[in-house]
């Protein structure tokens, strides 16, 4: 078994031999057998016991026998106490993903504190065949089906390669003693169950259902590394500057809703959310849907994503007299006494107002509804909501365009067009330039 275990490091690379590794000793059979592999293997070992203080007696048992045996390796020996009832408790998780918490923290403080390269723990292909189980019962998808994964991060499973069968078998070669956890043949935890009660019915259906579902397990890790590979690349045509999502570019795609799904848990949405952003796509523009960090809008063309902010105030005065303002936008204002060298540069960016026809402060907000303003180059009155249409803007362009306001009239649609209310006359004397400086995200 020895040679399996080393040949199944080396094509997965969990391993080196130059550095020493850390390794979750609990005293069972797995543990005892991965410990003993690693050190005649040639690997330095630093064992590392967790004592959850759960079975009494059999807890402290556990931590002596994992020392002894240690010692007699001459393996450095680190050991931890933990209160999992209480950390449970106050966390309100179940016992085992507390236990599992702390495991893990602690063997992260002390990989770093050691300088291990890595956290080798005795999973076997048991183990994974009982997680795929475990993932299938919950729901799951083609993550779920790949079983337990070789390596993750600095965790890494030399076991995988083998049963349990096979560990114990090698143990009792060997006569190598281990300790037995009364709480492997309780059926109270999900896990114990599968293997205590589910597997040996499906096992009645093919004896060789551990190995069928392992080697289904594999194909489906397989399948997975494609499925990924192709999200990556949907990623790539899909997702646009902005993050905005191409609903041509996805819709290109034998399976759209799945691509979807993936690209919008990077933005922390759930499943559920993104069938529902799905079924939005053929329909009108507008629909809005939240995750617990951004918001989406479906519209026209593509899919907004925009991160949650903390509302902040809509509306600023202006005094005009600033030279340069900074807020949601950049301003400059600028009172220009008219001369003979003046002159009107084009650039919708800079606005021109009869600095006499306004009423100060002047006010900054966003729009509402039932805001108009009368274009300039226009006679009649234009609503905002009609002139947004015909400028084709998307819910999240309405959302950031800013009004300048003189009183209740809107003299500027900040980058687009002033009123011609506000604007110069043959008796304008004096005018406000307001230049407005637009990143490049308001660049339309």
């Amino acid at each position: 078994m020895r040679d399996v275990v080393r040949a199944y490091i080396e094509k997965y690379q969990l391993l080196t031999e130059s550095l020493p590794v850390l390794v979750g000793v609990s005293g069972g059979a797995d543990s005892i057998a991965l410990l003993t592999l690693l050190v005649e293997s040639g690997y330095s070992c630093i064992a590392a016991h967790c004592n959850f203080h759960l079975r009494g007696d059999e807890s402290m048992r556990d931590e002596q026998f994992t020392r002894e045996y240690a010692g007699q390796l001459n393996v450095p020996f680190l050991k931890v106490d933990f209160d999992t009832r209480q950390y449970a408790a106050e966390r309100h998780l179940s016992i085992e993903m507390a236990a599992r918490e702390l495991r893990y923290n602690w063997f992260e403080e002390q990989r770093l504190t050691t300088g291990a390269q890595a956290i080798a723990v005795a999973h076997h292909r048991d183990d994974s065949v009982e997680t795929l189980l475990m993932n299938l019962v919950r729901g799951t998808g083609i993550r779920g089906m790949s079983g337990i994964r070789p390596r993750n991060g600095f965790v890494v499973r030399p076991l995988l390669v083998v049963s349990r069968a096979d560990i114990l078998e090698w143990l009792a070669k060997r006569n190598l003693m281990y300790v037995t956890d009364c709480t492997n043949e309780s059926d109270a935890y999900t896990r114990n169950f599968i293997r205590l009660r589910v597997l040996p019915l499906l096992e009645e259906l093919n004896p060789s259902v551990k190995t069928a579902i392992a080697r289904t397990s594999e194909h489906l890790a397989a399948a997975e590394a494609v499925y990924l590979h192709v999200v990556e690349e949907a990623r790539g045509r899909v997702v646009k500057p902005g993050d905005r999502l191409s609903i041509a570019a996805l819709m290109l795609y034998p399976s759209p809703d799945a691509i979807l799904y993936e690209l919008l848990k990077t933005y922390n949405f759930t499943r559920l959310v993104a069938e529902a952003v799905y079924l939005s796509l053929t329909k009108e523009p507008g629909k809005v849907f939240y995750s617990s960090t951004h918001r989406l809008i479906k519209d026209r063309d593509y899919l907004l994503l925009s991160p949650l902010v903390k509302e902040e105030a809509k509306e600023y005065m202006l005094t005009g007299c600033e030279q340069n303002w900074s807020g949601p936008v950049e301003l400059s204002f600028e009172k220009v006494v008219i001369k003979e060298d003046f002159h009107i540069r084009k650039d919708k960016n800079i606005a021109y107002f009869d600095y006499d026809k306004l009423t100060f402060p002047l006010t900054l907000r966003t729009w509402k509804e039932g805001d108009w303003f009368i274009p300039f180059g226009m006679k009649g009155r234009k609503k905002l909501s009609d002139y947004f249409s015909d400028r084709k803007f998307s819910r999240l362009d309405k959302e950031q365009t800013w009004l300048l306001c003189s009183g209740d009239a809107v003299i500027w649609v900040v980058g687009e067009r002033p009123d011609n209310r506000f604007c110069l006359d043959k008796m304008t004397k004096s005018v406000l330039v307001v230049h407005f400086f637009p990143t490049k995200s308001e660049s339309k």
